[in-house]
This record gives C-alpha cells, sequence and structure tokens, in this order.
C-alpha cells in the first residue's frame, strides 16, 4: 500500500528536523571540541536541512522559481560543504587550504549562477500531494556549474573513506565520513539528473551521521585544581 500524501508530508518534515537536530550536535561538537571540521560536518548538515525543507514546502503545494533555484544549489554546495569536513583525514594542511579556497570559491560562483538562470516548475516538479516532488532535470549550466563543486567533493569523500579506513579502525569516524559520501552521492546525482537516488540517499545518510556523531568521544572536563595547602 502506497503511502498517503499526508504522511509523506509529514515524512518530509521529520526528515528536515533530524537533520537540523544532527547540524546542532555537530555545532555543539564543535564548540566543545574547537575542531574545524566539526563545524564543517554541522554547515553541511544544515544546508541538507535546508534542502528537505523545500522539498517539504514544494510538496505542501508552494512551487516557486526562486525556492527551485534555492534547491539547485543548496544540492550542490551540501556536497562541498560536507566534504570540507572530510579533508583532515587526508593530513596534508596544504591540501586543506588549496582544496578550502577552492570549494569557497566554487560554491559562491554556482549560488550566483544558480539564482540568475531561470529554471521551469513545469519541468523540475512533478504532480504530487498539493504541489508536487523536485523530480525533474535543472537547466543544463546548472549541471555544469554545480558539477565544478560535486565531482571534486564526491572524489575527496570517497578518497578520504579509503584513507581512513586505512589508517584507523575508528567506526565513529568511518560512520561520519560514509554518511557525509552517501548524502553527497545523492546530490551528485540529483545534480547529474538522477533525482530520485537523493531522497534514498538522504535517509541513508542520516542514519549513519545520526549515529556517528553520538558516538564520538567526549570531551572530558578538565580537572579542578587542588585546593591550595596552608
Amino acid at each position: 500500500m502506497d503511502p498517503t500524501p499526508a504522511a509523506i508530508a509529514v515524512s518530509l518534515w521529520l526528515l528536515a528536523a533530524a537533520l537540523a537536530f544532527l547540524g546542532i550536535r555537530g555545532v555543539r561538537e564543535y564548540l566543545a571540541r574547537r575542531v574545524w571540521v566539526q563545524l564543517m560536518w554541522a554547515a553541511g548538515l544544515v544546508l541538507a536541512s535546508l534542502a528537505m525543507v523545500v522539498e517539504a514546502v514544494v510538496y505542501d503545494g508552494v512551487v516557486t522559481v526562486p525556492l527551485l533555484q534555492a534547491y539547485i544549489f543548496l544540492s550542490a554546495a551540501l556536497v562541498g560543504v560536507l566534504s570540507l569536513g572530510a579533508t583532515r583525514v587526508l593530513r596534508s594542511p596544504r591540501l586543506e587550504r588549496g582544496y578550502s579556497l577552492f570549494i569557497w570559491a566554487a560554491t559562491a560562483v554556482v549560488g550566483v549562477i544558480s539564482f540568475v538562470v531561470p529554471v521551469s516548475p513545469s519541468q523540475m516538479v512533478s504532480p504530487r500531494g498539493l504541489g508536487g516532488i523536485i523530480s525533474g532535470s535543472p537547466p543544463l549550466s546548472l549541471i555544469l556549474a554545480s558539477t565544478v563543486i560535486t565531482g571534486p567533493a564526491t572524489v575527496v569523500l570517497l578518497a578520504s573513506a579509503i584513507v581512513g579506513l586505512r589508517r584507523s579502525r575508528k567506526w565513529q569516524t568511518l560512520l561520519l565520513i560514509a554518511g557525509a559520501l552517501v548524502l553527497g552521492a545523492g546530490g551528485t546525482l540529483y545534480i547529474a539528473s538522477f533525482p530520485v537516488f537523493l531522497y534514498y540517499a538522504e535517509f541513508i545518510g542520516i542514519i549513519l551521521l545520526f549515529f556517528g556523531i553520538i558516538s564520538l568521544p567526549k570531551v572530558a572536563a578538565p580537572a579542578a585544581a587542588p585546593a591550595p595547602t596552608t
């Protein structure tokens, strides 16, 4: 039995809330440990949450060109930002700096292009529920521009997963990398005109990232200074 439109709408909002929760958890980890990659994980999850919110809003019947343009940008940007959280595994400060500059510059360019190039709601949205499911292909110019981010980012995520597997047996780190890789692959496949995979990737990626983040070692509280002797 197929799920009802109401059930699908609720599930989209619940997934958006789950991603937002993970993003907030990631920010808390960053504030506790001051590890830069934690902030990148959190930022990527926030972008994924925003993308899911757009999906839910469109499904609820609000279909506008700016929303669809924002969705295209978010689908590409979240892959790039998540990949920034995986570069630390490569243990190359020079590579990290160079790659970070490239991703931020490419994301800015893609952001501008995404909101300049017009999109067609009838081509990008398949009727479902009150509005529809974002399942169509964006314009070719947006596909090519977004690939500048998603292509290298997916390669970095794959390389980080392989290196992390060889260097470390810590399953928490591997879960984080695997979750980011799955989410990143979903965004890449959406940009490459395979949008159906994005929904599966979001679901699986959420689960992996959730267990990876909640199982990270807690920062031990500093020991209290001994009382001065008199």
